[in-house]
């Protein structure tokens, strides 16, 4: 037996045991890439790097062979910046955009691929599901946002955007016609919140609280909600649409006050009464003068992180913080605090909204138009022949949603380098060449995809193709730095994965092997 310690861990291991798998057995874990269990050593990612403190000496610890006296750190500082390294020379090389440029400038960062995915495959239901996960308002916005997420749709590079406020309008009128179900959280948690303000923002921010099982209590001064919505013509967005999502809400178990007038007495009651306090105010803050509020030129002043103000327990959100025309902003900014809130009630921790690695490689170069080109088509985009106001048919719906060139990563929930490159604030620039790979798809059975530009070479889909016995497989091509995985003698890739494509989709840790179908997306 051999005996060492790992993280000043005393452990007896059989000779042979790797120090991956001796750390394991003190479940201690530690990141890899190229690693697959049931397959032999590969060591080319270099992210499980440990350190024996008695010489300093960093080794690869998935092949690393245990021996006597080892003294195994697996977590400090040279260690994290050396994994920190490798990750960043892995994303010099790979081309690929975690999420869309659509969703990354959409104010509420919304799933916009999957959603035109799911529409294109007739479902619908699903489809406002992955809408309402960060809009609460989409058959309105569908109607009257400015569409910033149309101005960094990659199809515009091609001829025109995709008509993605429709198509979100659309999901939400599918909705509206059969009826919306109230809200029902699986269970309440005691929580109790005033939300100042009934516009895009405060209802926004009451309905993701509300199906967090917070109750919620919403204080209008007005004899409607809506806020500056109410005020939008017919002709663009007619009065049925609006009072129909908006009662939606309402009738979650939502209470509200209308003409609520909160002077600073009732403002003091707020907090003491609540648990916490959110001001969605609209863009009058005057009133807020005096009321121990710091306030700047725009409007209320808050930690840009929390959305909380100078006063403990009270938040601000929407117009309160600066007048603004786009209420998919509002929107984005009171689900965020719901879900602060939401932590804060579960771990008594305040912490700001999380952010995640993002790959992206810019714009799309000419030849590559085709490769996208191949899950989409060249028809024209699509406006609602019956006028915005009224959208999209079903027909027209499918088409537009076909349009869309998927340019987001199929696997971003499980991806491994997404997330380690999260963990470690990888920067993926550091390494970058000028010139990067041009972007290929390929497509396997069982609807998978094959984006080599992707692929880190760790060759786990190698190893796989040849222990369950595929005729061709994927092999390692070139030689050094110019060596790649494919498919030898110029087969296809569906040719490569006939038995193992679902298997190599699941295995591999990025998303140069995925799946394309948008019912499994849903459900990751």
């Amino acid at each position: 037996m051999i005996k060492l310690k790992i993280n000043n861990q005393s452990i007896e291991v059989p000779e042979g045991t790797t120090l991956l798998e001796a750390a394991k057995q003190l479940q201690i874990d530690i990141p890899t890439m190229c690693h697959l269990e049931g397959t032999e050593h590969f060591t080319s990612c270099l992210v499980c790097l440990v350190k024996d403190e008695r010489n300093g000496r960093l080794m690869a610890s998935c092949s690393m062979p245990a021996m006597d006296g080892m003294e195994i750190i697996t977590d400090d500082d040279e260690c994290r910046e050396s994994r920190k390294a490798s990750l960043e020379l892995l994303l010099s090389e790979h081309v690929g955009d975690c999420e869309a440029p659509c969703q990354l400038v959409c104010p509420a960062h919304m799933n916009i691929p999957l959603m035109n995915r799911l529409i294109a495959a007739g479902n619908h239901a699903k489809a406002i599901e992955v809408v309402k996960r960060d809009i609460a308002l989409p058959a309105i916005l569908g109607r009257i946002c400015p569409a910033p997420c149309e101005a960094g749709c990659r199809r515009k590079q091609v001829d025109d955007p995709v008509s993605i406020c429709l198509l979100k309008g659309f999901t939400a009128d599918q909705e509206l016609e059969k009826g919306v179900a109230p809200v029902q959280p699986k269970e309440k948690s005691g929580k109790e919140v005033a939300i100042v303000g009934a516009g895009p923002a405060g209802l926004a921010a009451a309905f993701y609280l509300n199906k967090a099982g917070h109750q919620v209590v919403l204080f209008e001064k007005n004899t409607k909600a809506g806020g500056e919505i109410l005020q939008i013509d017919e002709t663009v967005l007619p009065a049925k649409v609006r009072e129909a999502e908006i009662g939606a809400i309402l009738d979650s178990d939502i209470q509200i006050n209308y003409g609520s007038t909160i002077d600073q007495l009732e403002f003091e009651k707020l907090q003491q009464r609540y648990d916490a306090v959110v001001l969605a105010v609209g863009a009058s803050t005057d009133q807020w003068k005096g009321y121990g509020l710091n306030l700047s030129k725009t409007g209320i002043e808050i930690d840009k992180a929390t959305y909380q103000t100078s006063i403990e327990g009270v938040s601000a959100i929407g117009n309160a913080l600066r007048p603004s025309k786009l209420a998919v902003r509002s929107v984005g900014q009171g689900k965020e605090l719901a879900f602060i809130l939401d932590q804060l009630f579960k771990t008594a921790r305040l912490s700001a909204y999380p952010s995640r690695f993002n790959s992206k490689f810019g714009k799309l170069q000419e030849p590559e138009f085709a490769e996208y080109l191949k899950e989409s088509n060249d028809s024209e985009r699509l406006e609602a022949s019956r006028g915005k106001a009224v959208g999209f048919t079903m027909e027209e719906a499918v088409a537009e949603a076909k349009r869309c060139l998927h340019c987001d990563c199929r696997n971003p929930e499980s991806c491994k380098l997404r997330e380690l490159s999260d963990v470690y604030g990888a920067e993926q620039r550091r390494f970058q060449y000028d010139d990067r790979f041009v972007i290929q798809k390929e497509f396997a059975p069982q609807n998978i995809v094959y984006e080599s530009s992707k692929c880190i070479k760790c060759g786990i889909c190698v190893r796989l193709t040849k222990q369950y016995q595929e005729a061709f497989g994927f092999s390692f091509i070139g030689r050094g730095f110019d060596v790649k995985v494919g498919v030898p003698f110029s087969e296809s890739v569906g040719k490569a994965l006939e038995k193992t494509a679902a298997l190599v989709a699941e295995k591999c840790p990025t998303g140069a092997l995925a799946k394309t179908d948008a019912e499994e997306q849903f459900n990751e």
